[in-house]
């Protein structure tokens, strides 16, 4: 790759600041260097927060955002800040979970995409939130996410 396939990139290498809502954030790509290879990317976010939409109270979630790339991937550094956005964001759970699939489903157009939203307890009860765009492709090494279920203090 040269130095024109990043051309366009605005957040990396240079000062970036969180964007103050995940609507005024800019999530960028650069062309897949493996292109017509079947592998997986994962990113995890054991630190995710927002707010919820009724209480104000921040909600702690810890994300694993799996898919397979087409012609795109998401520039990590755009990703990070789009992720930090939601900090001072309303929204439940489900809402803040899907939404993000589909913020990368619209921008990568992947050849498959999941994500598990672990959300830690708030008035005793965890929720967790999965999506997926459908069946993975063949041959595509997919991993457990690795997070095991809430057990509180058991």
């Amino acid at each position: 790759m040269t130095d024109e396939t990043y051309t366009g990139l605005t957040q990396l290498g240079g000062d970036a600041p969180l964007p103050q809502s995940p609507d005024e954030a800019v999530l960028e790509r650069v062309a897949n260097p493996q292109p017509g290879e079947a592998y997986l990317v994962r990113f995890t976010a054991p630190e995710f927060t927002s707010i919820c939409p009724i209480t104000g109270q921040p909600d702690f979630a810890h994300l694993v955002i799996d898919y397979a790339p087409d012609e795109w991937i998401v520039e990590s550094k755009s990703l990070k800040l789009y992720l930090g956005s939601f900090r001072n964001h309303g929204a439940f759970h489900e809402g803040c979970t899907v939404a993000i699939a589909k913020r990368l489903v619209d921008t990568l157009s992947p050849q498959w995409l999941r994500i598990g939203g672990y959300w830690y307890p708030r008035g005793g009860m965890p929720i967790d939130v999965f999506y997926q765009t459908g069946e993975p492709p063949a041959g595509l090494w997919l991993p457990d996410q690795g997070v095991a279920p809430y057990r509180g203090r058991g």
